[in-house]
This record gives C-alpha cells, sequence and structure tokens, in this order.
C-alpha cells in the first residue's frame, strides 16, 4: 500500500472517529439530567438509629428485617425528606439492588461497546423523562439517589440512574419485548368469593436474575399529601407495581404488547403510584390513569372498596379504555379484553404469538375448580404449576400461572384492608397477613417486633419439599452453566425436567454450538412434541433443525 493511500484511509478513518465522538458527546450532553431545586435541605442531616437489635429509625420512620424475610420500612413526610429517608434507611438495599441490576445488564448484554452504546442510547431517550415526571415524584427520587452507590458515576449521576431505573419496565418490555413481566393477576367478589368480599391476587413476573428478587421491601408510606398506602418494592424504587392506599384502593400491573416507543413518557409504576396515592375509587383512579402519557401498553386491574368490585384500565401510549366484565369475577394476563383494543394488531398479534390467551384459559379453569373463592384458594391459583387440564407441561412453562420466576405473589382484601406477602422460593413460601389499620396505627417504633398477623399467614407449600421441586432446583442451576457456556451432560438437563420443552432446546442448543447437529436435530424434534410457550421459540426450533439438515 503506497503512503498516500495510507495517508487518505487514516484521514477516512479519523473522520469517523471524530464523527463518532461528536455524537458520544452530542448523546452525554442531550442525555444530562439535572436534579429538581430544593430549597430545604436540613433533611441531609438527618442520621439513621439502631433503636433496637435490627431496628433502624429517623424520627417516626423506621427499617427492620422480619423473620419472614422480608424487609419492612416506614416512611412520612414531604417528598424530598420521604426519600432521604427512604435512603438512609434502606442504603444497603439500594446499593445491593444495583449492583445486582448491572450484573444481570452485564450477563444479558457482554459487549462492552454495545454497553456504553445502550447507556447512550437510553439517555438519548429519556433525555426529556423529567417532563413527564411530576416534581413530588422528582424531588423524592433526589432524596432517594443520595444513598445510591458511588460506583456507577460512568453510567451517570445518581439522580440520573435512579430517575432511569424507574422507566426500566417500560424500556425492557417495549424495545425487544422482553416479557420480563408476563404476569398474571385476577379478582373475585359478590357470589364468586366465599364471603361475598373483593379478593384481588397477582403474581408479578418480573425477572432480571435471581438476586434481584431477594431483597424484598414491604413498604408503607405516610406522603404529606395523598392516602397512605403500602407497596411490594426494591431498593431505590420509589414507584408502585403492587399496591393497596388505606381506602382499599388496589392496583397492579400487567404488561401487553407494544409498539416501540418514539420518546420517553411516564414511567408505568409511577403512574400507579400516583393512583395508589390520590383515588379513592375507580372514577378517581381511571382520571388519573387518563392524564398521563404513558411509554408501553399496560393493563391495571384496580380493586376498589368503595366500589366492592374491580376493573381493568386498558391504556396504551395514545388511548385508553376500561374493561368491566360486568359480573363477579375479572382475570388478566397479557392481552387486552375490551371492546376498544380487542381487534387491534398488536393485541391479536399478542393473543397469538404469546402464552397470554393459554394461562388466561388455565386461570379461568382454576377459579372454576376452586370457586367460591378464599385467600387460601387465591394462593393455591397463584402457586400452580400445571397446563391445561392438569397436564405436567414441565417446570417453568410460560404457559403455567406459576413460571417460578415470580419477584413476589400478593393477595388484598380491599373492603378488610388486609395484604398478603408472598416470600421465598418466589411464591412457594408463606404468605405473610399484613392488617393495614394495625400498621398505619403505629406511632414509630421502639422495639423489634414482628408486625405481621401470625394467624392469619398461610403456610408453604409442602411441593417445595419433595424430589420433583429438588429436581428443577438442578435444572435450574444446569440451566444456567449451559448459558454460561459451561460443561455439562444434556440428558442430566432432560433427567431433572422432561416434561418442558426449554429442556430440549437448552440441550440442542449446546449441541449445535459444538456441531454434534445430529443430537442437537434429535433434541429439537423431541422440543417440538411439548408445550412450547410461544409461537416465536416454536419458530427458533423449526429453523435450528432445517440448520442442522444442512450442516
Amino acid at each position: 500500500m503506497s503512503k498516500r493511500i495510507r495517508r487518505r484511509l487514516l484521514r477516512v478513518v479519523g473522520v469517523f472517529v471524530l464523527l463518532f465522538g461528536l455524537l458520544f458527546a452530542y448523546l452525554a450532553w442531550v442525555s444530562r439530567i439535572n436534579p429538581p431545586e430544593i430549597k430545604d435541605l436540613r433533611a441531609l442531616q438527618l442520621k439513621k438509629q439502631e433503636v433496637d437489635t435490627g431496628l433502624f429509625s429517623i424520627h417516626n420512620n423506621w427499617f427492620r428485617h422480619s423473620h419472614s424475610g422480608l424487609y419492612e420500612m416506614y416512611v412520612e413526610g414531604a417528598p424530598f425528606e420521604m426519600g432521604v429517608v427512604n435512603g438512609k434507611l434502606s442504603e444497603t438495599l439500594v446499593k445491593k439492588q444495583e449492583d445486582y441490576f448491572s450484573e444481570q445488564i452485564n450477563k444479558m448484554i457482554p459487549s462492552k461497546f454495545y454497553l456504553h452504546f445502550l447507556k447512550y442510547f437510553i439517555g438519548w431517550f429519556n433525555r426529556k423523562l423529567p417532563d413527564y415526571v411530576t416534581e413530588e415524584y422528582k424531588k423524592e427520587i433526589y432524596g432517594v439517589s443520595r444513598s445510591a452507590s458511588e460506583g456507577y458515576q460512568y453510567i451517570g449521576t445518581k439522580y440520573s440512574r435512579i430517575l432511569n431505573y424507574h422507566s426500566a419496565h417500560d424500556i425492557g418490555h417495549a424495545l425487544q419485548n422482553m416479557m420480563l413481566v408476563g404476569c398474571t393477576s385476577f379478582g373475585t367478589w359478590g357470589k364468586a368469593s366465599a364471603d361475598s368480599s373483593l379478593i384481588i391476587g397477582r403474581n408479578f413476573d418480573f425477572w432480571v436474575g435471581d438476586n434481584f428478587s431477594k431483597n424484598k421491601i414491604v413498604a408503607f408510606a405516610k406522603p404529606a399529601k395523598g392516602y397512605r398506602f403500602i407497596s411490594v418494592t426494591w431498593g431505590g424504587f420509589i414507584g408502585v407495581v403492587s399496591g393497596m392506599n388505606e381506602k382499599g384502593l388496589s392496583v397492579t400491573i400487567n404488561a401487553a404488547k407494544s409498539d416501540i416507543p418514539s420518546g420517553s413518557a411516564t414511567p408505568v409504576s409511577l403512574v400507579v403510584r400516583e393512583i395508589v396515592q390520590y383515588a379513592k375509587n375507580i372514577e378517581e383512579a381511571i382520571a388519573i390513569a387518563q392524564k398521563r402519557k404513558m411509554f408501553v401498553s399496560e393493563s391495571f386491574l384496580v380493586g376498589s372498596a368503595a366500589d366492592k368490585k374491580a376493573v381493568i384500565i386498558e391504556k396504551t401510549p395514545d388511548s385508553l379504555a376500561i374493561y368491566d366484565p360486568q359480573k363477579d369475577n375479572i382475570l388478566c394476563t397479557n392481552h387486552f379484553q375490551s371492546s376498544s383494543f380487542w381487534n387491534s394488531n398488536s393485541n391479536k398479534e399478542q393473543r397469538k404469538g404469546s402464552a397470554s390467551v393459554y394461562r388466561y384459559q388455565r386461570l379461568e379453569e382454576l377459579l372454576q375448580e376452586n370457586k367460591p373463592n378464599t385467600v387460601e384458594k387465591t394462593v393455591a391459583i397463584l402457586r400452580d404449576y400445571k397446563g391445561l387440564q392438569n397436564r405436567n407441561i414441565g417446570l417453568g412453562n410460560e404457559k403455567a400461572v406459576n413460571q417460578f420466576i415470580a419477584h413476589h405473589a400478593i393477595i388484598f382484601e380491599p373492603e378488610k384492608l388486609r395484604v398478603w406477602v408472598s416470600t421465598e422460593p418466589w411464591q412457594m413460601g408463606p404468605f405473610i397477613c399484613y392488617d393495614l389499620n394495625k400498621v398505619f396505627a403505629l406511632r414509630g417504633m421502639k422495639e423489634n417486633k414482628e408486625i405481621y398477623e401470625t394467624a392469619l399467614n398461610i403456610p408453604a407449600d409442602p411441593f417445595i419439599y419433595t424430589p420433583e421441586f429438588k429436581r428443577f432446583q438442578k435444572f435450574r442451576a444446569y440451566k444456567q452453566t449451559v448459558l454460561d457456556g459451561g460443561e455439562v451432560h444434556t440428558d442430566s438437563i432432560i433427567a431433572e425436567n422432561p416434561n418442558y420443552y426449554n429442556s430440549y432446546v437448552l440441550a440442542g442448543d449446546y449441541h449445535f454450538k459444538r456441531k454434534a447437529f445430529d443430537r442437537a436435530r434429535a433434541y429439537y424434534q423431541k422440543a417440538l412434541r411439548l408445550e412450547i410457550a410461544t409461537a416465536s421459540e416454536k419458530a427458533y426450533i423449526i429453523k435450528q433443525i432445517e440448520e442442522c439438515r444442512e450442516k
């Protein structure tokens, strides 16, 4: 190569490097998020005290680790103060949660280049996020962020990171349809409930690695404005995904299929937070949902003690509809049910290609078998891992109500202000009961004691003590080994979960990567005979079989 050509090539490379540098500089500049202005910073001087072994408090606010394995926290006050107190009391969990989240993202996207690109892309995408978050919640998030880790400054400031994490749910299932949130929820009342009162149950199947689900916080809040409420959350997160207020208004969310959004809007969890904090009935919940623009499509199952029933608010980035079944029960998986959205292209695609309709049908079966419903029966339904007609479709199948990935399961009795929260593993451990009347009657805590209702707790499912469950745990370990590129005996994967199609897909992928195409094809063909969760997974298996034949 001549010197002249080499110089020209270097100039071209130099121009590209300069352009990329300018692009990243621009993205960094436009994605800069400034914190809200706080006039009174005295809350930053507050000190956490250990008033009893394992019980930490700041004035009336407190934080403890229950014997159940759940963390419990009570916070009150104005937005910034409440955020600061939240962060100070749960600082260890705020930092751990970011570690876990970062760890899982690095597993999912191992390329440093793509990670940096993703950082700038999300920064650009969310550059107008503060415009869609109320001042109240920006101040509270800023307060929490003061306790965030110092170790992730390369991603962004503490405030910008914690604010952006509130839209992780939305970005995850909208941009890539990752369906990390394939939840199931339902409600019964009137003749469908044994005592005629409203019962709401839900599995929150949000999975970002096993560690992310370890440190659940049952948070009780008394904001300066609005109603007191309970939610199940994690360190650094002030949004609500499952919550109920003192008026007996409960809200849970189920993701629906979304188109790729064109820009930032209000995170779903902050819309739910606003409803739980400010609505006392279904009409007021609808009004709040109506006025907020969202990233993604979502179903809000709203239970109301005042209305003695539940409805589903179905909301897309552009419009809103209400699904009221006009009967004494309501079911919700991951497709829309209202006449407004039933025949939309995205909803038809969701019904045809996902596990949502199958899971809905299984839920119908279980409610029919268990009527009239009770809290105990609701727990049993949320724990169910079988397919239609009680078929064995393998443990962990997305078509089951219980996919063994739940961050938490929760049950509300809005008219009685009682809440049951699941404990590990997944929703199979004991369900712990909280009486909101009693918890909100506390005036701080000086003694470290349990606040749950022992007599109303529901025991662990005996299934977790069986050999089948132990084999499933081994299967998950083998699965992780395969995903990490390790060595396994593929027959061991099959033996631990023989009725699950994904066992055979894992074994097929393992041999395909090692160019053992005949063995891979045999496993893929066996997978096709089993209950496959989604159309895209079935298409993948068929494609792999064809590729094996061509090798």
